[in-house]
């Protein structure tokens, strides 16, 4: 199977396990609403291909864990999305989850998504206490404080946000643990892999300050501009677009840098870079400097 098969597999089984007669009918639909269809999954496939990359061949615990990920990003998305932060119409091309299914709904929603990226990993038989002791605190540090998705979105209500902070909590955490979740699943050490996935997350976040002021929302599916107009760190206001297309393209190389020795080290960088050419907005494209 490629890998958005395991991916779409390995989260169905987990929105699935969590649900069933019992569960309320409203919150499980605004569960399958806010992770079904679901967007590029550039987390869970990173996770994949660094479990690839370390000698995974099974990829069973590696795709729960790309669940897990995949999972928590959701739940950022549909918390970022509500009327106490963002106040955001649109996600993904339709409704976000608070406009379609209520406010209070949207918070459980949230907290149910969280729950149940733990709960994904949990299930995974066969796995070695020491490993998915690892995998657990990976998950949690993602998840909470001091630089986890949460106080990513705590930075935003403190006077002073400093930019580098804000974007390794609010988006590198997700990307550092989709790198140390796939290594630690195929039985490497985890913490090797923290820098390179910390990189691609702040890449990605400054490619996602670029296309917030250079994008429409019918081109991203979602509210644009509101960066501005909140007051939120973005890296196009402090740096200007070509310094932070420079920046991007520094990220991405050290990423590369930082690939550990790993027996498909050369496909990890394939997928590395085939993602990289896609991260700027058509109109801003060109020949990224990146080198492999």
């Amino acid at each position: 199977m490629n890998s958005a098969t395991w991916i779409e597999r390995a989260l169905n089984r987990a929105v699935q396990d969590g649900s069933g007669e019992h569960c309320p009918a409203k919150l499980m639909a605004a569960v399958r609403y806010a992770v079904f269809p679901g967007g590029a999954r550039i987390r869970p496939k990173l996770c994949l291909a660094v479990a690839r990359a370390c000698g995974d061949e099974s990829l069973r615990c590696a795709a729960a864990a790309a669940a897990a990920i995949e999972l928590l990003h959701c739940a950022s998305l549909v918390h970022d999305d509500l009327p106490c932060f963002d106040n955001a119409i649109m996600r993904r091309g339709r409704p976000a989850v608070h406009r379609a299914f209520g406010e209070p709904m949207a918070v459980l929603t949230g907290d149910a998504l969280i729950v149940m990226a733990f709960e994904s990993v949990a299930r995974v038989a066969g796995v070695p206490a020491r490993r998915l002791q690892a995998l657990m605190l990976v998950l949690a540090r993602a998840s909470g404080m001091p630089s986890g998705i949460v106080a990513g979105q705590a930075w935003e209500g403190e006077p002073h946000v400093p930019l580098l902070d804000y974007q390794r909590a609010k988006t590198g955490a997700l990307f550092a643990a989709a790198t140390s979740l796939g290594a630690i699943a195929a039985g490497s050490v985890g913490a090797a892999w923290h820098a390179l996935g910390e990189k691609i997350g702040e890449a990605y976040q400054i490619a996602d300050d670029i296309r917030d002021v250079s994008e429409s929302s019918s081109a991203l599916g979602k509210d644009v501009g509101r960066d501005a107009v909140l007051g939120r760190p973005n890296a196009v206001h402090e740096m200007g677009i070509d310094a932070a297309i420079r920046r991007l393209e520094d990220l991405m190389a050290g990423a590369l840098a930082r690939i550990p020795e790993c027996v498909g080290a050369a496909d990890l960088r394939a997928h590395i870079m085939s993602e990289a050419g896609r991260l700027l907005p058509t109109k801003l494209a060109r020949p990224m400097r990146v080198v492999a």
